[in-house]
């Protein structure tokens, strides 16, 4: 199987082992380019703490993917408080890299892709739809890649923007499972609408793993994630779906704050002032958090530091949603 129906640029003409990176033409704007010539990469490698190998290999990938979860949140505050969200690289640079801000799946998407494109990686963007097991069909608006590494031929699930890992790739195969420090994620294959074209259905299920690390012995059950279509999307697409999920009343990204941070030991995820966090062995505790409380929980749990104006907009906003309508 091989998703590759787009050329992201010429191989770098530089030796595939030397540390120095690809110079792609900043005037090739291709809408199938991910801007890479455009990023400050030393700062975005700062930024997620990676200080490994700077050749598209495919240990780099892991390691890329690993930093760049648990380096940078997810958080919605701009869709919660009416703003506008540019996605264009150097808007996406200034918010995540520059200003230490979290951002929600097209943003790490794009930022991701990019740096992996300055790198020398093949990189393909997807779409999904998030069920976590819901029995409807949800609009397609989760951005994700499919990644191919210079000495390695295999496509690559690299899902970054989620805010629930995985810490690393899983391999676009039917079956494929990965237990990263006690978390597990598997993809199935299934037939797709009327029998036409294929899906993938990623899952997760928490718990301990069962002998030889054997998915189908774990002790909890797999939770349907997200579903997705092997159709090659552009960073076009993505502005369209980042529309509508930070503007439209019926999403939940414009109602309330959302934050998620992932580490390897666990997994907190804030819903308005709600706080769960999760372990690998999938046990989790909950935590109502006082209004007056939230500035710190982003900082110390999350690392994001809103401004006064912003924690301010958004308790106005909670209060105005509370209150009765007449």
């Amino acid at each position: 199987m091989n998703i590759r129906p787009i050329d992201t640029g010429d191989a770098p003409t530089t030796d595939p082992t030397s540390t120095s990176t690809p110079d792609p033409s900043p005037t090739d704007h291709r809408p199938d380019r991910w801007s890479g010539e455009l990023l400050d990469l030393d700062a975005y490698l700062a930024r997620i703490g990676y200080d490994g190998p700077r050749e598209p290999t495919l240990a780099a990938l892991y390691g890329l993917q690993r930093a760049h979860t648990t380096g940078i949140p997810f958080e919605n505050v701009h869709a919660v408080l009416g703003r506008d969200l540019p996605l264009d690289l150097p808007s996406i640079e200034a918010r995540l890299v520059r200003d230490r801000r979290g951002g929600y799946c097209f943003e790490h998407v794009l930022l991701f892709a990019a740096a992996l494109e300055r790198l020398g990686f093949h990189v393909t963007g997807m779409i999904g739809r998030v069920s976590l097991g819901a029995p409807k069909v949800l609009p397609a608006t989760h951005a994700l890649l499919a990644v191919t590494a210079r000495d390695d031929d295999r496509e690559w699930l690299c899902d970054v923007g989620f805010g629930a890992g995985p810490l690393g790739p899983i391999e676009l195969a039917d079956g494929a499972h990965v237990a990263y420090d006690g978390w597990h994620h598997r993809l199935e294959r299934r037939p797709g609408a009327h029998g036409i074209g294929q899906w993938w259905l990623h899952q997760t299920a928490p718990g301990p793993s069962g002998p030889d690390n054997d998915p189908e012995r774990l002790p909890t059950p797999w939770i349907d994630r997200h579903t997705f279509t092997l159709t090659a999307q552009y960073p076009i697409d993505y502005a369209v779906g980042s529309h509508y999920v930070g503007t439209n009343p019926r999403s939940p990204f414009v109602r309330r704050l959302f934050a998620q941070r992932m580490t390897p030991t666990a997994h907190y995820s804030l819903d308005d002032l709600t706080l769960v966090t999760t372990r690998p062995d999938g046990t989790s505790t909950t935590q109502e958090i006082a209004p007056e409380a939230l500035d710190g929980i982003l900082r110390k749990v999350f690392g994001i530091g809103l401004t006064q104006e912003e924690l301010h907009e958004i308790t106005a906003r909670r209060a105005a949603a509370a209150t009765p309508r007449t």
